[in-house]
């Protein structure tokens, strides 16, 4: 696609999340930076998921949906995407907001997945992934992804 990219100050690509980021721990969400959104971008969009769940879960498991982003948000360790104006979905902890790593059995590769999108989304926060990918089909301009690890 093109130039968005998504990376962290808190943890390079395919390298360990810090603990302070899991689910038992403190659960505050990671500083992310994000550059090169495209023209024409009206909102970004943020999943945050557990494929390596699969196994121990029967499913890949969901930690943070985010949508209408606004594109120039700065998303800090402990963002609270309300306050600019984003929505945050129910993730498979039943809640809505960040839920951090939570591997129950051996290290996760967790996916960070960024998508610029050309509209804004109107869904409830009662919505989950997959109810914003079914909202976003045909309006992703561009996409980006980290992947950070996290062992129990």
């Amino acid at each position: 696609m093109g130039d968005l990219t998504l990376t962290s100050p808190a943890f390079d690509d395919g390298e360990p999340i810090p603990e302070k980021h899991g689910y038992e721990a403190e659960n505050v969400s990671p500083p992310l930076s994000v550059s090169g959104v495209p023209d024409g971008a009206e909102s970004l969009a943020l999943v945050v998921d557990d494929p390596d769940a699969m196994e121990p879960a029967g499913k890949v498991w969901d930690h943070w949906i985010v949508w209408n982003v606004p594109v120039n948000a700065e998303i800090l360790e402990g963002w609270n995407p309300s306050a600019d104006g984003a929505t945050e979905g129910t993730t498979d902890f039943d809640e809505t907001g960040y839920g951090g790593p939570a591997p129950p059995d051996r290290e996760h590769t967790y996916r960070f997945r960024l998508y610029a999108l050309d509209t804004t989304i109107d869904l409830p926060s009662s919505a989950g992934k997959d109810d914003l990918e079914d909202a976003i089909e045909g309006h992703v301009l561009d996409e980006a992804s980290l992947r950070g690890t996290y062992a129990p």
